[in-house]
């Protein structure tokens, strides 16, 4: 019979371990540790991840059940009250820089050129316990975090991730973020702000994004569009010169303004500084906004990030950080394999078999018998 690792023993393939160590030195996480590894630490966070696990008692007995199994992979079962530690004091910039790395290692044949790629930026809420009000604070809608995320919906990949207050405004991160340029940048009303799509514009990127009802530009031209379609109207128009409390305007070029009813019967008004595609182009776009919210559904219910292991941000951001990268490991196994089609059911398989003797690549296939001890006799019911 042919030998297998555990499951997990094959996804932990795709990471790059000297890459981990070297920011493990980078950021001293393993200085003066003398119980849990920063490796160690990964495994038991990814394990949890893959798993389901919802708590540190769980993770803890879990892994002490697979204690032998954990050895083969260079690790060893944690003490909750060590990994809490370990997630509140250990800088998530590890886990951080490891989620970039296999973003670059994962991307490769699913990144399209800059000029065609497309990125949707969304943030979505996560709720916290009263005990991480000392940084997030308290809201009417109680304590909890927002996650910002750029992401590639044709890989379905997100390529970059914050974590703050749910107090902070969405446009915030989004100024701090970098910036390919030529690529075309979706989101919604989160981002209104005129400064931010002239810095798109200036490096060469298409924006798209809605008007408020307040804003009242300067009509330019008026484009025919077909009658009896979803495009109601398709014009070119200009921002005002001035803003409130008398700024300047610092984007001071012609935009497109495109008015679709969608099928609510609701008119949505639609902005862009792309002056030459058709107007269902743009709109059709827009409308792709919705695939970062069922990527946002998918990450939540799947890989279970509504409840938290830890209450400081270092501790929140090590878990998301953690939780993206069992995410792009599940993809890179996913297309390894041609057995399981949908991303969900291999995900599924996965956290069924996570520690058993098997291959990702043939989950679909039935389990194999137990090996038979010597002497062991076949008992059959007739």
């Amino acid at each position: 019979m042919r030998h297998h690792n555990t499951l997990l023993h094959g996804l932990l393939q795709f990471i790059p371990w000297p890459r981990f160590e070297a920011l493990v030195d980078e950021h001293g996480s393993d200085r003066g540790v003398r119980k849990l590894s920063s490796k160690s630490q990964l495994i038991a966070l990814l394990h949890a991840q893959l798993s389901g696990a919802s708590s540190l008692r769980e993770v803890e007995a879990t892994l002490a059940s697979q204690e032998a199994r954990l050895y083969h992979l260079g690790a060893s079962a944690p003490r909750r009250s060590t990994l809490a530690d370990a997630n509140a004091e250990r800088s998530a910039d590890v886990f951080c820089g490891l989620f970039e790395t296999l973003l670059a290692q994962a991307h490769p044949g699913l990144r399209r050129a800059s000029c065609d790629a497309v990125r949707l930026i969304d943030a979505t809420s996560v709720s916290l316990t009263a005990h991480a009000q000392n940084w997030a604070g308290i809201s009417e809608r109680g304590c909890g975090a927002k996650l910002h995320v750029v992401l590639d919906p044709d890989a379905v990949l997100p390529v970059h991730f914050v974590v703050t207050s749910r107090r902070v405004n969405d446009i915030t991160p989004a100024k701090a973020m970098p910036i390919e340029a030529g690529a075309t940048y979706v989101f919604d009303l989160g981002y209104y702000d005129f400064s931010w799509w002239a810095a798109l514009d200036a490096q060469g990127c298409r924006f798209i994004t809605r008007l408020k009802t307040h804003t009242r530009p300067i009509l330019l031209e008026e484009r025919e569009v077909e009658a009896g379609g979803s495009i109601i109207a398709d014009r070119v128009i200009r921002l005002a010169n001035r803003l409130a409390r008398n700024r300047r305007n610092p984007l001071e070029k012609p935009l497109r303004e495109v008015h679709v009813r969608i099928d609510t019967g609701k008119v949505l008004h639609i902005v862009s500084n792309d002056l030459e595609a058709p107007a269902q182009e743009i709109a059709d776009l827009y409308k792709r906004r919705w695939d970062i919210e069922l990527f946002f559904r998918w990450v939540k219910q799947t890989l279970k990030i509504r409840r938290f292991l830890g209450t400081t941000l270092n501790a929140i951001r090590t878990q998301i950080a953690a939780a993206l990268i069992a995410y792009l490991l599940l993809r890179m196994a996913h297309a390894a394999q041609r057995t399981v089609l949908s991303i969900l059911t291999f995900a599924r398989l996965v956290r069924a078999n996570l520690m058993h003797f098997r291959a990702f690549t043939d989950l679909a296939a039935p389990p194999p018998p137990p090996a038979k001890l010597p002497g062991q006799m076949n008992l059959q019911l007739t």
